[in-house]
């Protein structure tokens, strides 16, 4: 019976029985602090990607090859005049157009025609951005062309729309260690845009 009581007295196990018990604890908001670091990397680098990837759209041909071949002259834009040769053509002059990997498609009215997807000029596109953030996949890529205000009627040295041109990548998964491989997280969609310079080309800078 004495000895029970020693026993159950005894303190000589107490740090280890401790450690052992606050240890995974420790782990895993250490593992959590890593994968912070590491989802704002791949974010930063994604982030980066976007950028590259809008900066080669304004200057290589766009996805929906109508926005460089479409034409504003004599065309009314809400209650303004006909557009005529050398007139700015307003924001509202072109609504909103949304590629992906496989389409373009009018998302906000008014758009011209948008003409046949153009899978050269989106690889182009998706290639330089892989070249800085390799796990992008198409379906993760969106292309939209919006109206700037900028642009010219009947414009002879290049297309007469300049639209805003926004590169946006989504549901980029993220992969913590700390979920020990069962699961991910989607990181926040990432985008940049640019004003549309020459639309024309094939290769960026």
């Amino acid at each position: 019976m004495k000895q029970l009581r020693n026993l159950w007295r005894a303190t000589s196990g107490a740090s280890a029985a401790e450690f052992a018990l606050v240890l995974p604890i420790l782990l895993f908001f250490l593992l959590g602090i890593v994968d912070v670091g590491r989802a704002m990397f791949e974010m930063n680098e994604a982030k980066k990607a976007t950028q590259v990837g809008v900066r080669t759209a304004v200057v290589t041909k766009p996805v929906a090859p109508g926005l460089f071949t479409a034409s504003y002259l004599n065309t009314v834009v809400g209650t303004n005049p006909a557009l005529t040769q050398g007139d700015r053509i307003p924001r509202g002059a072109l609504g909103l157009v949304t590629c992906t990997s496989t389409t373009c498609t009018c998302t906000t009215a008014p758009c011209p025609t948008l003409g046949t997807y153009d899978t050269a000029a989106w690889n182009v596109i998706v290639d330089r951005m892989q070249q800085i953030y390799a796990p992008i996949e198409d379906g993760q890529v969106r292309v939209r062309y919006s109206g700037s205000g900028l642009g010219y009627a009947g414009d002879p040295n290049g297309p007469d729309l300049s639209p805003d041109v926004t590169v946006a990548i989504e549901n980029l998964q993220f992969r913590p260690i700390s979920f020990f491989g069962l699961g991910t997280i989607t990181l926040p969609g990432l985008q940049t845009s640019l004003t549309a310079e020459d639309l024309n080309g094939a290769v960026s800078n």
